[in-house]
């Protein structure tokens, strides 16, 4: 079955991450199946706008920890030691380019966010042009406390330095409510009213020829470009396979497989384990 479904639906194209098993979490195939419908819905003369979401509960819950993490061992997100940063570097941009799809389309892209955009799964929202979120959804990149550095990189040009700072030195969640005052998404709405509010945006949106929706976009992107968009990227990728490879991330990615992803997670996002000395903070005692 796709990871990731693609349908025409009059001027709108719909590409929805089809894993709601887990949360439409990013394994190694769900990236390139994401590129490729972005592709499809760009050469569709007739489709004039995307609209990306997921399927079930979630938008997406990042990348799954039951792979890269949980599983003992290595992967193409951890190595063993020593490690190859530039065989990290590949692997990551690839993937970082492949969300960059979603920018670079041609058709503006709204994503819908229902329940958690987190991780890497925000790094997706985050690529898209407009993001409108049920009030009660959550977004946030909680691996910036050990294991991860946003790719992607969006955090700073959609909220400035300030406000990207106490995101990422954090790693903190935050509702639509929030994200909406912060600048980072468009617009948040009742949950109920989601489908209604990202429908109306984008049957409006589909009334503009493409051509026009391809040079504003095109002309707004340029100024982000221009801040140096690229080459933030790249020192984020080439950290984000340092933090896993670090002794802190080491211990992270050991704790998960002794224990299960989800309670070193637990441990990470609620800031009771000191990953240097690899001990809780507070030990009993």
């Amino acid at each position: 079955m796709p990871k990731v479904l693609y349908e025409k639906d009059g001027r709108i194209g719909r590409i929805t991450l089809n894993r709601p098993e887990v949360f439409n979490a990013i394994d190694d195939e769900l990236p390139g199946e994401l590129a490729e419908c972005v592709a499809r819905a760009n050469a569709d003369p007739g489709v004039h706008v995307i609209i990306l979401s997921g399927k079930g509960q979630a938008f997406c819950a990042g990348y799954d920890l039951t792979h890269y993490a949980q599983t003992k061992g290595t992967n193409a997100a951890t190595q063993d030691m020593p490690w190859d940063p530039m065989k990290d570097y590949a692997f990551m941009m690839r993937n970082t380019e492949l969300f960059m799809s979603l920018w670079r389309s041609y058709r503006p892209v709204i994503c819908k966010v229902q329940g958690y955009a987190i991780a890497g799964g925000s790094d997706i929202a985050l690529c898209s042009d407009m993001i409108v979120m049920a009030e009660d959804a959550r977004i946030g990149y909680m691996p910036v406390r050990v294991w991860g550095c946003p790719t992607t990189a969006m955090w700073v040009y959609r909220l400035g330095a300030e406000r990207a700072k106490r995101m990422l030195f954090t790693g903190d969640k935050i509702d639509g409510r929030e994200a909406e005052k912060l600048g980072l998404v468009l617009k948040a709405v009742p949950a109920a009213e989601l489908d209604a509010e990202v429908e109306a945006l984008a049957e409006r949106m589909a009334t503009v020829p493409t051509n026009q929706l391809m040079m504003h976009k095109l002309m707004i992107n340029q100024a982000i470009e221009a801040m140096g968009l690229k080459n933030t990227q790249m020192l984020a990728t080439i950290f984000d396979g340092i933090t896993r490879h670090t002794p802190e991330g080491l211990n992270f990615k050991k704790q998960a497989e002794a224990v299960g992803w989800k309670e070193a997670v637990r441990h990470r996002d609620q800031g009771t384990w000191d990953w240097t000395a690899n001990r809780p903070i507070n030990p009993a005692g």
